[in-house]
C-alpha cells in the first residue's frame, strides 16, 4: 500500500466484524434466497470480504455459496496509465454464472471504475441474472453512474484523502482507516 499518514480510525477489529456480519445479512435479505447466489470478490481485499460474508451466511443456516474471484486489471480503463508491469491476479469462477444472482463484493467504492470493470468481465464470463453491488466503504466522488446496494459505511472524504482497507489474511490485522498522502 502507499505511503500514508493516518488522520482517522473508520473501524477497528470488532467494528469491521460486525459490519460485515450485518452487510451479510442484507445480502440474503436483497437476494430473498441463496439457491442462484455466487458471491464475487474483486481482487484482493474483495476476495476475503465475500469469503466472510459467506461465512456468516453459512453459519446462519444456508447453505454455502459459490464464492468467485475477479481480476479486473485489463477491463481498467486507465490500463495505459499503469505502470509497465501491472500486478495481475487470478480469476476463477467455480460456477457459470449465467442465469445467476451475481453478489460482486469490494472494499471501497469510490468513483465507479473498478466496479465497471469488474461489470465487463462478468458479462464476458456469462449472462448473470441480476447483479448486487456489496461495499464495506463507500467513499463517493463519483465518476460513473454506479451506486452499491449494501453498503458497510459511507465515510465522507476529500480526494485528497484515502481509505485504506485492512483484512487479517494479507494485513495481519482488520481495520479501516482515513489517512493523507505524504
Amino acid at each position: 500500500m502507499a505511503r500514508v499518514k493516518v488522520k482517522a480510525v473508520v473501524m477497528d477489529e470488532k467494528e469491521m466484524d460486525l459490519t460485515i456480519r450485518r452487510m451479510a445479512h442484507e445480502v440474503l435479505e436483497k437476494l430473498g434466497g441463496t439457491d442462484e447466489a455466487v458471491l464475487v470478490g474483486i481482487q484482493r481485499r474483495g476476495v476475503y470480504l465475500s469469503h466472510r460474508i459467506r461465512d456468516v451466511i453459512k453459519s446462519s443456516g444456508y447453505k454455502e455459496l459459490p464464492c468467485g474471484q475477479l481480476d479486473i486489471t485489463f477491463y481498467r480503463d486507465d490500463l495505459s496509465l499503469m505502470a509497465d508491469h501491472p500486478m495481475v491476479h487470478s480469476t476463477t469462477m467455480p460456477v457459470d454464472i449465467t442465469g445467476k444472482d451475481i453478489v460482486l463484493v469490494d472494499d471501497v467504492l469510490f468513483t465507479g471504475r473498478t466496479v465497471r470493470a469488474a461489470l465487463d468481465a462478468l458479462m464476458d464470463m456469462g449472462r448473470p441474472r441480476k447483479v448486487l453491488l456489496a461495499v464495506l466503504v463507500d467513499r463517493g466522488h463519483r465518476e460513473l453512474p454506479i451506486h452499491p446496494d449494501v453498503v458497510g459505511r459511507v465515510v465522507p472524504t476529500s480526494r485528497d484523502e484515502v481509505v485504506e482497507v485492512y483484512v487479517r489474511e494479507l494485513d495481519d490485522k482488520d481495520g479501516i482507516v482515513i489517512a493523507e498522502k505524504e
